[in-house]
């Protein structure tokens, strides 16, 4: 792994969560894992606080982004972002929120002033977020609004999963089963699919990307027999891509996609909605698999996983899904740099 030569910006998460967990095991691991050097954002009481209770020691260095390759080595770099009151592993408090947000905030401030190589986002509780007034359904919605702020662009984030066996897409994601066939469009597709293809160029190093598209009813519809969306929106979106100069194919049926043969054949699948993507992507790779979102002017990558409220300052938290976040995260930062 080439490192990048600025600190990626790692947020806390959810301090209620295992992103703290997560974060002082991995650093603590930092040698034996090769892990890029990063800098927390978050609050360093909390950070104290856990590594108490997971029984590792660790120093940490409240300092600059510019300081943090030359603090790596020796303590846990961090930007400082109180909570504001004690908080308790796995008890999370809408009193949090407020900083949770303000760290995502400055991880995208720094990776867009160049102060820091790519933002790696540690998991956050929506629901928690809602409350306060959070006005958007997720993270990635959230960074696509700070992007086109930040740069004056109009951003439309794609997110990807990415594992060392599979790569997938969702066209949709977040919405219910019910509502999908009307959200789907041969323009969303074409959208997608466009961003997909130019990111997995760019920020992958795969020069001509193979993208195989699913069909969304069983059999991929059985040309209008089981569902018309296939016939009437996914096949003429993949025409058009080919007349792009996409290598864009489907649709294909979902439940002939993913085994290991067939994986062969493409570079990323593009899925029609959440669980027809995540649940191949998570069967193959759940603790190794990584969120990346495409179509943001930066870096960014996540853990696959959630805030486990359930397992928080247990010492059972496995952090190979954050590492692998870090890692690709740094791999695709030292590649855009010697591009």
């Amino acid at each position: 792994m080439t490192l990048p030569q600025l600190p990626l910006a790692l947020t806390q998460g959810d301090p209620a969560g295992i992103g703290p967990d997560i974060a002082i095991t991995a650093w603590a691991k930092r040698r034996e894992l090769g892990l890029p050097p990063f800098i927390l954002i978050g609050d360093p009481d909390v950070i104290a606080s856990r590594a108490n209770l997971l029984g590792i020691a660790i120093n940490v260095k409240v300092c600059e982004p510019e300081q943090a390759l030359s603090v790596f080595p020796d303590a846990l770099p961090m930007i400082s972002i109180p909570v504001g009151f004690e908080v308790q592993a796995g008890q999370p408090h809408v009193g949090a929120a407020l900083a949770t947000i303000k760290a995502i905030e400055t991880a995208v401030s720094l990776t867009v002033e160049k102060r820091a190589a790519a933002v790696v986002t540690n998991p956050i509780a929506k629901s928690i977020l809602y409350e306060a007034g959070f006005g958007f359904p997720g993270h990635t919605e959230f960074l696509a609004d700070l992007a086109s702020k930040l740069t004056g662009q109009t951003v439309k984030p794609v997110m990807m999963i990415a594992g060392p066996k599979l790569r997938v897409v969702p066209v949709t994601i977040h919405i219910p089963v019910k509502d999908i066939p009307g959200a789907l469009s041969e323009d969303l597709i074409i959208e997608t699919c466009r961003i997909v293809a130019a990111d997995l160029k760019d920020k992958f190093g795969i020069e001509a990307p193979r993208l195989a598209v699913a069909g969304l009813n069983p059999h991929a519809g059985e040309d209008g027999a089981i569902g018309t969306e296939d016939r009437d929106i996914i096949h003429p979106a993949t025409i058009q891509l080919r007349k792009d100069g996409i290598d864009a194919f489907g649709p294909l049926p979902a439940d002939t996609m993913f085994h290991d043969a067939a994986r062969k054949r493409y570079d990323v699948a593009v899925c029609m909605y959440h669980d027809q993507a995540l649940i191949p992507a998570k069967a193959l790779g759940f603790d190794d698999s990584v969120n990346v979102t495409l179509g943001l002017p930066f870096i960014r990558t996540s853990p696959d996983h959630g805030t486990a409220f359930g397992i928080a300052g247990q010492g059972i938290a496995n952090e190979s899904s954050l590492v692998a976040a870090l890692k690709m995260a740094a791999d695709i930062a030292a590649r855009q740099a010697a591009a």
